[in-house]
């Protein structure tokens, strides 16, 4: 995988399929995709895949296998080397047989059709964020289900894929970050520990700090597990408080890079997280999940392990997809403490009743196959 010029040999590609896929943000929404990366490789092993992305999320991408370019651009610049002019006059030398716009967005839409593929795939109007990006589209789709990872397999399937479970080919960087924590938490090799991510970059999204420490001290006193607390950009006084409220059952995390973090959900026995990035790598790596959702529906962009426990206030919310809530009652406010321990001891198999649990949402029955297992 290379950040070169997209531009294509003839000779080298001759016959050779070229695919260019728009996403261009967030951390999340840009792992919800990756399963149509993946099928457009297993599909066609020796296809040129390239990946638009803005310059604020490549990062992600570097620990993404089977990629032939990572494209970056700034959108909010014409020129420079990232500028919009110079990246979409490299796109069009590349020649691409099919551009998938996955972001829905018309900044998106319209850098996929500017790329000069001979088709642009997008989902039906009816699914897009911003309807009028579906101007741009030769074809446009429409999804068998309500996920997210859905609408990139069916993106996928639209490009001429072929049909099968979601792949997620994210890889851990060598680091001795998991080291670190567990020196931290006083664990030896091998010993289970959860991660809490209080943070989330929509105020709406976070569940208070004083609740989150009082889960890891039902971790602690139930299960015998610690808990480190992630915190990326921003959030370290939040993460601070969520383990001043864990009395002595949480430690905070040291400050990472997205691979370290990748490496630590990876080696996590549960995360324990708001609608944000962390949960959704934690769901690509398979790592156990309690997932907490207010303004953000589940059903679309929860976890996809059927074993994994989501609780939603999404029905109760009044400020769906609004950074902020603007309601006289929060909806996150009324989800109780009780509630999320008693999810995470059904996660962790030791509930009385894993049947059960109000409020709480199932996703589709999605498979997750990790790299190592391709």
């Amino acid at each position: 995988m290379t950040e070169a010029s997209p531009q294509r040999d003839p000779q080298r590609d001759a016959g050779r399929r070229a695919f260019l896929i728009v996403r261009l943000g967030a951390l999340g929404d840009i792992v919800h995709a990756l399963p149509l990366a993946a099928a457009l490789r297993a599909t066609w092993p020796d296809a040129r895949i390239d990946w638009l992305v803005d310059v604020k999320h490549r990062a992600v991408l570097d620990q993404v296998g089977g990629l032939s370019t990572i494209v970056p651009v700034d959108t909010r610049r014409l020129g420079g080397d990232t500028g919009v002019v110079p990246v979409v006059r490299r796109l069009r030398a590349a020649r691409y047989d099919v551009a998938i716009d996955a972001q829905g967005l018309l900044k998106s839409a319209l850098l996929a059709r500017l790329a000069g593929a001979g088709r642009v795939v997008g989902l039906a109007r009816g699914h897009l964020r911003e309807p009028l990006a579906g101007w741009a589209y030769h074809d446009a789709v429409e999804p068998a289900g309500p996920h997210v990872v859905d609408h990139a397999l069916a993106l996928a399937e639209a490009a001429g894929a072929a049909a099968g479970p979601p792949r997620f080919t994210l890889q851990s960087p060598a680091s001795d970050v998991v080291a670190r924590v567990r020196g931290e938490l006083g664990l030896g090799a091998g010993q289970p520990f959860a991660v809490i991510n209080p943070g989330a970059a929509w105020p709406n999204k976070r569940w208070p700090p004083e609740r989150f420490g009082a889960v890891a001290r039902h971790l602690r006193a139930r299960h015998g597990w610690p808990s480190i607390v992630a915190w990326g950009p921003g959030e370290e006084d939040l993460a601070r408080a969520v383990v001043a409220a864990a009395g002595g059952a949480a430690a905070l995390a040291p400050m990472t890079t997205l691979g370290e973090l990748l490496a630590i959900v990876g080696a996590a026995g549960l995360v324990v997280s708001g609608d944000t990035g962390p949960l959704h790598l934690a769901a690509a790596l398979g790592t156990p999940i309690v997932g907490i959702y207010g303004p953000t529906d589940p059903v679309r962009n929860g976890p996809w392990s059927p074993a994994d426990v989501t609780l939603s206030r999404n029905g109760a919310c009044a400020c769906h997809h609004q950074r902020r809530c603007t309601a006289a009652g929060w909806c996150l406010e009324g989800l109780a403490v009780d509630e999320v321990s008693a999810a995470v001891d059904r996660r962790l198999g030791t509930s009385p009743d894993s049947r059960t649990m109000p409020d709480s949402r199932r996703v589709p029955d999605f498979r997750t196959i990790k790299e190592n297992d391709r």
